[in-house]
């Protein structure tokens, strides 16, 4: 068998964050320089070593995002890598060509469906602002909507400092309504919610919504249902925006139209720009590859508990197990 040409090669990872960053990642993420390096040779050799894994970036920035995200622990950022291969080849329309110059992509970053704001809040992070009630659906897909948030949480997770620091979001439920709802079955609805909590690599620190419509209230409690009791702690829901002020929800870094300086347009089109900076880098991802029939059919559609820890440890009973399997020490991982 020839060598594998990886989507990107392994690099001498140097560290770009700032000195103050790498003091949270140390005291939240256990990270410094001997638990980096060890942790990503480990890594790597896993995925040279596994059978199901065909190919994947393996350059440092890309497989610290799991690293950090999972807290240095090896084997969860293993899973977690796999299961995120695995579910883009799966989920191919949400996931692959990931190009915001794509007419939709475009259409629906004009309208501000999702974007993310320029700069970092006061503790660092980047704000992440989403309408879905301009997102019109009689005309866009589901897997539209899947795919622009994609390109966005992709774009957002190359950036180091928000690996460590990482995201707020400020959702504007206006205009939000039952035909919305009819996007997806509550089955996909579950998995999206799941997968998007344990196979994203992001860390969610603050979650504010505004205007929810009292009449989709069981859709909200549903979704509340789904998520972590650690991220539904950081959920706050106002019924408007002034409602949101007068809870102290910090407005500095929104949009103009919601209390902060800039105006939306300037955000977007700033938000473009980086996008369009990252748009090689995305459509790379493309060549990321798993081979799908050494899943089993329940990992195949998305189930989470199909791809929980361990499931990795086994190869295709080829005997090889061990060499996948023990890799990394199991350390007790606190909650951030």
């Amino acid at each position: 068998m020839g060598a594998v040409e990886y989507v990107s090669e392994e690099d001498t990872y140097e560290c770009p964050l700032s000195e103050e960053t790498q003091k949270i990642a140390k005291e939240e993420l256990r990270e410094d320089k001997n638990t980096r390096d060890q942790a990503l040779e480990q890594v790597r050799s896993w995925i040279k070593l596994n059978p199901r894994i065909e190919n994947s970036r393996m350059d440092g920035k890309f497989l610290l995002r799991f690293l950090r995200c999972k807290k240095f622990n090896v084997p969860m950022a293993q899973e977690a890598i796999e299961r995120y291969l695995l579910l883009r080849q799966v989920y191919h329309p949400a996931f692959h060509n990931l190009d915001i110059n794509e007419q939709v992509m475009s259409e629906l970053l004009d309208l501000g469906y999702i974007f993310a704001v320029p700069g970092r809040d006061h503790k660092g992070r980047r704000v992440i602002v989403a309408r879905p009630g301009v997102f019109d659906p009689y005309k866009y897909t589901n897997a539209d909507m899947c795919k622009i948030h994609a390109i966005t949480y992709e774009a957002l997770m190359e950036d180091e400092e928000s690996q460590v620091r990482g995201f707020v979001h400020f959702a504007d439920g206006a205009g939000v309504s039952f035909p919305h709802l009819t996007l997806f079955t509550p089955k996909e609805a579950v998995r999206i919610v799941k997968n998007g909590e344990k196979t994203l690599p992001m860390r969610h620190k603050e979650v504010h919504a505004i205007n929810a419509h009292p009449s989709l209230k069981f859709a909200l409690d549903f979704g509340m249902s789904l998520i972590s009791e650690k991220i539904r702690s950081r959920v706050r829901i106002y019924t408007s925006l002034d409602d949101a002020k007068n809870n102290k929800m910090d407005t500095s870094m929104l949009p103009k139209e919601y209390g902060g300086t800039m105006p939306m347009k300037e955000m977007i089109d700033l938000w473009r720009k980086e996008l369009l900076d990252l748009r090689p880098t995305l459509l790379t991802h493309d060549k990321m590859r798993v081979r799908p029939e050494l899943y089993s059919e329940k990992a195949r559609e998305g189930a989470v508990s199909a791809l929980k820890q361990g499931f990795a440890c086994s190869s295709a009973s080829n005997g090889e197990s061990t060499m996948h399997g023990i890799c990394g020490s199991f350390r007790k991982l606190e909650v951030d």
